[in-house]
């Protein structure tokens, strides 16, 4: 054994003492029993499947004839193997779950044959974009199943898949998926640069890349748009944008995206026109409502009581007229135990968080009015405000909302409605200012986009819907032929 080593290349020798430290580094000597070519075996247990080994792999170069590496592709019945004479690919290749093939007679020379074990859980219906109607899959853990979920979905060969690894010590794998001919080439090269200028340790989700090539890391607003229905990538991808998949990660990031995409549910595209546009409305303001209701009541007591009516003065006064605190004193007490509540419910394991949400917010909430902390008014307007940030379709955002009411909140109290607009203004002047993979974020708000209006704040029928997003700069602007989605034929024609 030790005279082998000392003929090796040092490379070589090098790898090998280093993965000798390792436990699952595994190392046989075996002999062919048709030849008597000795052989060596070395792989990463914990990366490979046993079954693979064990029936495909060693029986076959054990009792099956072969003189070269050359002849082990005719009888291992496994379709990826490569032969090599580089080194340098030893360590890549061991780690990606190959088994390393090198013969006594010729160190120099190895063969690798793919024994990858893939550990994946089944697929279950969509947990955070759950839809009572349409489809039932989500993505899992695995990037081979996930483009497998997107493949059988858009099965043509425009669909371009382009793979590369990121992070230096994760190796994660990434695909970029784009139609080619549909999608714009600055886009697809604009993300494919940023991706492969990473330098990062380690991407242990999509959510780690989304920090890392965003155009402003320093914005609480989201700039990629992420999804785990399969789905909903393959209906981006045909508008013409980009999507990526990370290995380890049940969720898809898309690029470019706008505001509008953040608050329209894909249920929305499995419902009437009517239905879809009444229910984006609704999730619309359920968000200004969340963002404003609350500065709005503080900055109404504190500077402009003489705007509320008289009937609904009454009522405030006398709600508040035991409380010791000032409304905003009261509302940043109650908005806090909202946020506790959420966290508490969010970390405990699942019954035990709904029960915590539901019975806690009970129970210090009737606490808080009787003790005279809180008014009833307030605890009221809270409750609501929390429960219209939860129509928002896409968690990320949702945890913007719930952030941004603080600010509003300081403004409220420092110059009442005066400070809500000037606080409006700053939200606005960034959100102008932000941009996602260089495409303007608040489109088609501005710059304005009339033929984007037709799926922003409602969404028009189907046939109204021919042409692509202008902002994405598609190839093929048109989706399909108008004239003949209006045709409608009798059934004796």
């Amino acid at each position: 054994m030790m005279d082998w080593f000392k003929r090796k290349p040092k490379e070589l020798e090098e790898l090998e003492t280093k993965l000798a430290n390792s436990a699952d580094y595994k190392k046989t000597e075996c002999v062919n029993k048709e030849t008597d070519v000795q052989f060596h075996l070395s792989f990463i247990a914990t990366l490979i499947d046993d079954n693979v080994l064990q029936t495909s792999i060693l029986p076959n170069l054990l009792e099956c004839t072969f003189h070269s590496l050359e002849d082990i592709a005719t009888i291992v019945p496994v379709a990826d193997i490569q032969i090599s004479k580089d080194v340098a690919m030893i360590e890549k290749k061991l780690f990606d779950g190959y088994v390393m093939v090198t013969l006594e007679a010729n160190r120099n020379q190895f063969a690798f044959i793919s024994a990858r074990k893939e550990i994946v859980r089944s697929i279950a219906a969509p947990e955070v974009e759950f839809s009572v109607v349409g489809p039932k899959e989500s993505f899992v853990e695995s990037i081979g199943q996930n483009l497998n979920l997107i493949r059988k979905r858009i099965p043509i060969k425009e669909l371009y898949i382009e793979q590369m690894k990121v992070g230096k010590l994760s190796k994660t794998e990434i695909a970029i998926l784009h139609i080619d001919g549909i999608a714009d080439k600055e886009n697809v090269n604009t993300i494919r640069q940023r991706i492969q200028d990473l330098d990062f340790d380690l991407i242990a989700d999509s959510s780690y890349l989304v920090q890392l090539i965003c155009d402003n890391e320093n914005s609480p607003f989201p700039q990629l748009l992420d999804t785990e229905r399969p789905d909903r990538v393959a209906a981006i991808l045909a508008e013409g944008k980009i999507a990526v998949v990370v290995d380890g990660s049940p969720h898809v990031l898309i690029a470019p995206t706008t505001l509008v995409e953040f608050f329209s549910s894909f249920e929305d595209y499995f419902l009437n026109w009517f239905l879809s546009s009444f229910f984006r409305l609704i999730r619309l303001f359920a968000v200004a409502f969340s963002l404003l209701i609350t500065p709005i009541y503080v900055a109404a007591l504190n500077y402009h009581y003489e705007l509320i009516p008289k009937d609904l003065l009454t009522t405030l006064v006398s709600s508040r007229r035991l409380i010791p605190l000032p409304p905003i004193l009261e509302a940043f007490f109650l908005e806090l135990t909202i946020e506790l509540l959420r966290e508490a419910g969010a970390r405990l394991p699942t019954k035990v968080g709904q029960t915590i949400g539901i019975v806690g917010g009970i129970v210090i909430g009737t606490a808080s009015v009787e003790a005279g902390l809180t008014s009833n008014v307030l605890l009221i307007i809270v409750a609501l405000a929390a429960l219209a940030s939860f129509t928002t379709p896409v968690y990320k955002m949702g945890n913007t909302i719930r952030l941004m009411r603080f600010p509003f909140l300081f403004f409220a109290e420092l110059w009442g409605l005066v400070g809500i607009v000037y606080c409006f203004c700053l939200l606005l002047t960034h959100l102008l200012r932000l941009t996602s993979l260089g495409r303007p974020f608040l489109e088609p708000i501005y710059p304005p986009r009339t033929v984007d209006i037709k799926d922003a704040f409602v969404r028009l029928p189907f046939k109204k819907l021919s042409v692509r997003p202008s902002y994405l700069r598609t190839n093929q602007p048109n989706r399909f032929n108008t004239k003949k989605a209006k045709e409608k034929k009798d059934i004796d024609e």
